[in-house]
């Protein structure tokens, strides 16, 4: 690691961790169906919450006027201080994605004014930058799909929004990682080859993960290792859909199938990276990649499972997701090592 570097990567890293704070703050709000709270979306004027009884009052008949409060909370006694406990939840998730944008920005262009940024890095944090905007972009596209007449987000536009910030999370770390080794390994193609094809199969997972919140697919089929009574593809997968690939996109017992069966597979390929492994002489940074894989594929498999038997209560859900943050660092620390 070069000297000079050294405050690049503490920004690098630091919005890692906002990205990864703000990924957790989503998590709760979507469980809790705070998404929905916040109406509309200004770049200042609701940077806080209302101030004042009237302007508490004034959002919450503006929310009265969704699909949400319509067709689902006007039947549940829904009242104002339920209303402010779901939109502290949404303006909070938002509020930190400004946070981010002002820890990104700021520090950016302080260390272009100082060149400090060397220009490889520079391409990639133009890259960041771009991505930073477009996943405040499918925020609101997800909302917004919420607020015309289902009262309910969709699946698709939440597995998007989801994936893209795990995706932008993985590719700050990556930047960072660069500074943080500037020295390169010895590259086994055959390893980076299938680290990268695992890669991708956990990308697959986590859009699939959105799809089972989006659709609350978890909320069904509680059992394992089965479906349920007694089958490993539940009947009730056909009769959801006459196409198959409506079957497995939208419908919940499909999407829950493909979701727990693609668990199988992530597990078995890294594994399989891990053994394969043992045949080469790998550096203690590679090794170590490696083994926190390892551990938490299994950690998260368990999480899974349990999340399914208990039908997704918040602290387990919230916690399967944030373990799949951590796997997804410890593929990307891991790919980055063998690739680098």
């Amino acid at each position: 690691m070069v000297k000079k570097d050294k405050s690049v990567i503490y920004w690098l890293l630091s919005g890692c961790i906002l990205l990864f704070i703000m990924v957790t703050v989503g998590g709760i709000t979507r469980l809790t169906n705070s998404g929905l709270s916040m109406t509309d979306w200004h770049l200042v004027t609701d940077t806080f919450p209302p101030m004042s009884e009237e302007k508490w009052q004034a959002a919450f008949d503006e929310y009265k006027k969704f699909p949400e409060y319509q067709k689902i909370n006007i039947h549940n006694d829904f009242q104002l201080d339920d209303y402010k406990f779901i939109y502290f939840w949404e303006w909070f998730h938002r509020f930190i994605g400004r946070i981010i944008g002002l820890v990104f920005i700021i520090p950016f262009v302080y260390f272009l004014i100082k060149k400090r940024i060397d220009k490889a890095t520079l391409k990639k944090c133009f890259v960041l930058l771009f991505m930073g905007g477009f996943q405040g972009f499918l925020g609101w596209f997800m909302v917004k799909s919420g607020l015309i007449d289902n009262p309910d987000v969709s699946h698709f536009r939440l597995a998007l929004h989801l994936t893209f910030a795990f995706i932008t999370f993985a590719y700050t770390l990556w930047v960072a990682l660069d500074l943080i080794y500037p020295e390169r390994n010895e590259v086994i193609i055959s390893l980076k080859k299938l680290a990268r094809i695992t890669l991708v199969f956990l990308i697959i997972q986590i859009i699939y993960g959105g799809f089972v919140a989006g659709l609350n697919a978890g909320l069904i089929h509680n059992h394992w290792p089965l479906m349920s009574d007694g089958q490993f593809f539940h009947e009730s997968i056909k009769l959801e859909y006459d196409s198959w690939l409506l079957r497995f996109t939208e419908g919940k017992s499909g999407v829950q199938f493909v979701h727990r069966t693609m668990a199988y597979v992530v597990v078995g390929l890294i594994l399989f990276l891990y053994f394969k492994s043992k045949k080469y002489s790998l550096s203690t940074q590679q090794k170590n990649g490696l083994n926190a894989l390892v551990i938490l594929v299994f950690l998260q498999f368990g999480l899974g499972v349990f999340t399914l038997l208990y039908a997704v209560p918040l602290w387990l859900g919230l916690t399967h997701q944030i373990m799949a943050f951590f796997l997804l660092s410890a593929m990307t620390y891991t790919l980055h090592r063998l690739s680098k």
